[in-house]
């Protein structure tokens, strides 16, 4: 039997996953208040039970008060069950609450803000037990569903860390997010060349431009080696989000060709949530 308990901070994805849970053939049952979640759990340990796969939600709507004893006392009756707990950063959070024009529930007439922080200091202890943290942050629809199914229907090994890799241009500004910036402009500058000029990293002859140079080889070798070093280092460390930026002057040319290349060799590694993002590939200036 699959018991998985579905968590994390408000607007974070939380409901959106327990749907995509009921697509691939879990019961949820959201909102479920903490003294029943033990009940719960008995009821679907019974014998010639048709329930074999349960997700239920809870969240700082239910009352956290008793969280501690309740997951104690499945401990306790050997009931084995699993935490998926959804993330994001604060500022994402506040962005959503702000689109779809919903309170946040812990300060229904104040500043959502403040109840994201009463919020996290409430799911410390959740936080700490999960089996699974996915920070939804930075990820589509799609992407989150793929993760999810990676998951609970794939059986895949799961490593509590999702990677981005980030194209940009310095003219633009080094992204806040970054946790690993490289500067790639030591390599030729395709934007001289009359024919490359106006294209991106994207298009093949770009491409292959900017691979032809043996130290664009050297750099992803090195790049992709010491990657693969710290990332195990970050998850034991409890990182789950890790944003490596690579620049160039304007983040059409170069950065965009290196950035392509590392994420498909880490991708083809597959052992890590990863995706691609492309900053300023659509703004003006072609540098």
């Amino acid at each position: 039997m699959n018991f998985v308990i579905v968590t994390g901070m408000s607007g974070a994805g939380k409901s959106t996953t327990l749907k995509m849970l009921e697509d691939i053939g879990y019961f949820c049952v959201d909102n479920l208040p903490i003294p029943l979640i033990e009940k719960f759990a008995e009821l679907s340990m019974t014998p010639n039970s048709e329930l074999t796969k349960i997700a239920i939600g809870i969240d700082v709507r239910t009352g956290l008060k008793d969280i501690s004893q309740a997951l104690a006392n499945l401990d306790g009756h050997g009931l084995k069950y699993e935490i998926l707990f959804l993330d994001a950063d604060d500022d994402v959070l506040v962005k959503r609450f702000k689109e779809t024009r919903r309170a946040h529930p812990l300060v229904a007439d104040g500043r959502v803000e403040d109840g994201i922080v009463k919020e996290r200091q409430l799911l410390t202890f959740l936080k700490g037990k999960a089996t699974y943290i996915i920070d939804s942050s930075h990820l589509l629809t799609r992407e989150l569903k793929e993760k999810v199914e990676d998951i609970f229907l794939k059986n895949k090994k799961f490593a509590n860390l999702y990677i981005t890799i980030l194209s940009f241009g310095y003219k633009y500004g080094i992204p806040n997010d970054a946790d690993l910036v490289f500067d790639v402009r030591f390599l030729p500058n395709p934007y001289y060349i009359d024919e490359l000029k106006n294209k991106t990293g994207n298009d093949k002859d770009v491409r292959d431009y900017v691979l032809s140079f043996e130290e664009a080889d050297t750099f992803l070798n090195k790049l992709e080696d010491m990657l693969l070093f710290l990332i195990p280092n970050y998850i034991t460390e409890g990182k789950y989000q890790l944003v490596i930026a690579i620049g160039c002057t304007g983040g059409k040319h170069r950065s965009v060709t290196l950035a392509n290349s590392i994420y498909e060799r880490l991708k083809s590694n597959g052992q890590y949530g990863i995706r691609i993002e492309h900053r300023d590939i659509e703004k003006d200036g072609h540098r």
